[in-house]
């Protein structure tokens, strides 16, 4: 494995020169993780300066009255912020790279959405998305946006202040819940959910057969500002480590992954992901 650390925001061009030896001449699958995003405003869980929180589980959201409205409030909150948030530099160039013809599709474990609105046709949404929401007891599914003007309507009071501490995953830290009415389906009246996978949730079966697919016809893997903690990752670098696929990592820090990559730089995504299309679509 070639290492290049990069401790300073400068570009390591001797790991550049690494990573583009692996992958020029051939197509390359990209798994991305809460780092690709940071640029654009969203925080990750795990990078530098990151508060730490336990997010809520998918049997409290279930189980709960209380932990639904908790949940629901500050999802609606985090909405606006996620909604607000614009692709960056690292996402444009993946969707520029797609288009001609040097990375096959963009397996994701964020659920911003940022990559379709960033013009990238292939997208494995592995975790969700946020801009869907689903009825747990009906499977009616709704576009997000209708569900934010009902919550508008029936919570008044429920503003969106300057200083809301947006999570990852679009969640966000609301105190006054008690108040709260959450949403409930308008087919049947049941319960809705975001069409994200919680904590304590697997992957849909489907969505990492595809996910795995996708990977599996490539010539090679980048991994992209994520510290691959998350079972689904690891699974997939091991699933493309299987197949012989060389396997670039971008990230600022250790990862899970750092023992198995051919190429590992210590730097952030968006300005390694940019630099390196520019050699690659030289």
């Amino acid at each position: 494995m070639t290492m290049i650390a990069g401790s300073t925001p400068e570009l390591d061009e001797q790991g550049l020169d690494a990573a583009y030896a692996v992958l020029r001449g051939g197509t390359f699958a990209v798994l991305t993780g809460a780092g690709v995003s940071t640029d654009s405003g969203i925080p990750d869980y795990r990078g530098a300066g990151a508060p730490k929180r336990t997010p809520m589980t998918v049997s409290q959201f279930l189980l709960n009255d209380a932990s639904r409205r908790r949940y629901w409030a500050g999802s609606h909150l985090g909405w606006a912020m996620f909604d607000a948030a614009r692709p960056n530099s690292g996402h444009r160039m993946l969707a520029t790279l797609e288009d001609h013809g040097l990375v096959n599709g963009v397996v994701t474990q964020n659920v911003d959405g940022l990559h379709v609105r960033a013009g990238s046709k292939r997208v494995v949404d592995l975790h969700g998305s946020m801009d869907r929401v689903h009825c747990l007891d009906c499977g009616q599914t709704f576009a997000r946006a209708s569900i934010a003007s009902r919550i508008d309507r029936e919570n008044p009071w429920l503003s969106n202040p300057d200083a809301v501490t947006l999570n990852p995953d679009g969640d966000a830290e609301v105190a006054r819940v008690d108040d709260f009415i959450p949403p409930v389906c308008s087919v049947c009246g049941g319960h809705l959910k975001p069409d994200v996978v919680f904590f304590g949730e697997f992957v849909p079966t489907d969505k990492f057969a595809e996910a795995r697919d996708l990977i599996a016809t490539a010539d090679a893997l980048v991994i992209a500002g994520s510290s691959l903690v998350v079972n689904s990752g690891i699974r997939l670098l091991e699933h493309a480590r299987r197949n012989k696929l060389p396997i670039v990592i971008i990230n600022r820090g250790a990862t899970k992954g750092d023992s198995r990559a051919t190429v590992k730089l210590d730097s952030g995504a968006s300005e390694t992901l940019a630099a390196l299309a520019e050699r690659l679509l030289d």
